[in-house]
């Protein structure tokens, strides 16, 4: 065989199979902490298997759900901090999840970026799998794409895919009827919808992301807005099973006014008291920073709740201890009526 030692290799052109290896081998032990029952064989082979019998169901009906992180990324990208940026994408699946029923059982992850780094790659990897162990979802596969030229330096993107199951005839929404209550979830802060604009009134205000937080004088700005989005699935799931829960909706983009509809019959609406909670200090500040309108903090962010659950008016006291003995902050919104749309009483701003 002639000597081509001198010829041009993959390295070359920008992909570093080796480190891509290192990545592998350094994130097996985060995504084994991820393990559930019903994983048959996971990192390191061509696709991963789950028995769906050995996770305990009898005549499951599978739940998936994709999402990403948006550009709250750009802030992960430009601060360096990138540790939790993974658990933001792990929650914007899972928590769609169990708003139809579904108990999360295992994630696949896409990570690409123009040129691997190592030790970067690995803490995103790592925030990932955190995510998946706080809702005892298996980080089962992945991959990692090094696409020199699709990128600029030190950029990346990531992708989540989220596969859940729940026993056939369990399906929500279902029972939603005039009269039952509404209960929100306190959020962890933005989350992960409307970064764009968040961006945007960064610039307006004059603060870089090394800036004091003009809300909390601990931290910096760009830490503060990247606080991780709020996993709901332990506890939602809990809730579900102890009766009387009949829609579940993920506040995301499109914020309450446009995400409550989606999981009500044609025929009925909500009557939502704003009153009943207290709007976030981060989202007064957006507000204030942009002069922004009520109706567009409403449709734009989750405004300060994160998940919103449709309940039996006679199990809303169980339900709210339940959930607030698990480290819940429950607001009681409103109601359920006949009509359409979400009306809106009292004022946030």
């Amino acid at each position: 065989m002639s000597d081509q030692s001198k010829g041009i290799t993959y390295a070359d052109a920008g992909v570093d199979i080796d480190a891509g290896n290192a990545l592998v081998e350094r994130i097996k032990p985060a995504a084994k902490r991820t393990n559930r029952p019903g994983v048959m064989a996971g990192l390191g082979g061509f696709g991963a298997l789950f028995d769906l019998k050995g996770a305990g169901f009898n005549d499951p009906v599978l739940v998936s759900a994709t999402d990403g992180v948006g550009t709250k990324l750009r802030i992960a990208i430009d601060t360096g901090n990138v540790d939790t940026i993974g658990i933001d994408l792990v929650a914007m699946c899972v928590n769609d999840l169990v708003c139809q029923g579904a108990e999360p059982l295992f994630f696949l992850d896409y990570f690409a970026t123009g040129r691997l780094e190592t030790d970067k790659a690995a803490r995103i990897i790592e925030g990932i799998a955190k995510g998946c162990e706080m809702s005892r979802c298996a980080l089962i596969g992945g991959e990692t794409a090094e696409m020199p030229g699709m990128y600029d330096d030190g950029d990346f993107d990531l992708a989540g895919f989220a596969v859940g199951a729940l026993e056939r005839g369990e399906v929500l929404p279902r029972g939603v009827r005039p009269g039952d209550v509404l209960l929100g979830l306190a959020s962890d802060g933005v989350h992960s919808n409307g970064y764009s604009l968040v961006r945007k009134l960064v610039e307006v205000s004059g603060l870089g992301w090394d800036a004091e937080c003009p809300w909390n004088s601990d931290v910096t700005l760009g830490a503060e807005l990247l606080t991780p989005t709020r996993l709901y699935v332990t506890q939602v799931l809990e809730a579900i099973k102890s009766g009387g829960v009949h829609a579940l909706a993920h506040i995301t983009g499109g914020g309450l006014t446009e995400n409550l509809p989606r999981v009500l019959p044609n025929t009925l609406g909500a009557v939502i008291d704003l009153d009943s909670w207290d709007l976030p200090p981060v989202f007064k500040w957006l507000a204030e920073t942009g002069q922004m309108s009520e109706a567009e903090l409403l449709k734009t962010f989750n405004a300060g709740l994160g998940m919103i659950m449709v309940v039996d008016s006679k199990q809303v006291k169980t339900i709210t201890k339940l959930l607030t003995d698990a480290g819940e902050k429950v607001s009681q919104l409103g109601i359920i009526q006949t009509g359409e749309g979400v009306k809106y009483l009292g004022s946030l701003l």
